[in-house]
């Protein structure tokens, strides 16, 4: 590895400093004889080029600026993961590509633009019972997703409304029926680290209402560490990670990181709602020996193939 090798953490102007679990990454790859920025995506002073390694970490104003942001991604060298990576993952469209080789995903009612679907065109395609969810298919965690009723006729009109709105607006809207599981056995979140099962954690449910966008789900507070997945969880993180290498024409090397974040089904075998290899939180701290496992991942980059 160079000697004080340069490594940028990519962050947003939001948060200049990084966000959260990112931050504490600075001090311990100093440690490790690095020099390490923050540097902000957007930021035209910044000199990308004189970087040995760029991760991309908080950039989380990314969806409503994707065209710009896979813009920059394509003129930064050493990127990791690359450009071709984030432009794949940024669109939801990626989990039609894991299914169609075979990966369990969340089943999923794909509404685009080009159907021209009136209110009665929505209304048929929604479901008659229970609780579904509506998400842009360009969006970063939970921001512009909502939990409806389809028992609630106010609550379906709101779905109705909101998805036509979207479409308006050129973007796919993804329907899905809410699992009643999540409820009681949450999320599992696997991170994956140089392509490799590194750890996990559980979450809780937090779409507890219409239109919940706008703010992240994923907060400390909800969260359990030391999570072991079982062999069905993790197999299906494993074949999610086969899936988008093989989808991106199995690149010389893997994603330095990725997050398989997966749920209950109806039958309760594991399904995959996201394959995050865009800025998935990690959750270092919360895992024995994450933060080491994170920053070997990411020093381990700096070394030839």
């Amino acid at each position: 590895m160079p000697n004080k090798a340069k490594v940028a953490l990519v962050t947003c102007r939001e948060f200049p400093s990084l966000d959260g679990y990112d931050a504490v990454l600075v001090p311990r790859l100093r440690a490790m004889g690095l020099d390490v920025d923050a540097a902000i995506w957007d930021d035209a002073g910044v000199d990308w080029d004189s970087y040995d390694l760029v991760v991309v970490r908080s950039t989380w104003d990314y969806a409503s600026r994707r065209d710009e942001f896979l813009a920059w991604a394509r003129l930064v060298p050493r990127l990791a993961n690359s450009a071709k990576v984030l432009e794949w993952n940024t669109d939801k469209h990626y989990l039609k590509d894991l299914e169609q080789r075979g990966v369990a995903v969340v089943p999923t009612t794909w509404l685009e633009p080009s159907m021209g679907l009136d209110a009665r065109g929505l209304h048929t395609r929604m479901p008659a019972l229970g609780d579904f969810v509506l998400k842009p298919a360009v969006g970063a965690g939970s921001v512009g997703a909502g939990r409806y009723s389809a028992n609630d006729s106010q609550l379906r009109g709101r779905a109705i409304a909101y998805a036509l709105r979207l479409l308006a607006g050129g973007a796919t809207v993804m329907l899905q029926r809410y699992l009643p599981a999540v409820d009681t056995v949450g999320e599992v979140s696997m991170v994956y680290l140089d392509g490799r099962y590194a750890y996990a954690v559980r979450k809780a449910a937090m779409l507890t209402g219409p239109e919940q966008g706008g703010e992240r789900r994923y907060q400390s507070e909800q969260l359990e560490g030391g999570y072991t997945p079982t062999a069905e969880e993790l197999a299906l993180g494993d074949a999610a990670m086969a899936g988008a290498m093989e989808a991106l024409g199995n690149p010389l090397r893997p994603f330095l990181y990725a997050r398989a974040d997966v749920v209950p089904a109806a039958d309760g075998s594991p399904a995959l709602l996201e394959l995050e290899l865009t800025e998935p939180a990690l959750f270092p701290e919360l895992a024995a020996g994450g933060l080491d496992m994170v920053c070997r991942a990411i020093a381990g980059r700096l070394t030839p193939v």
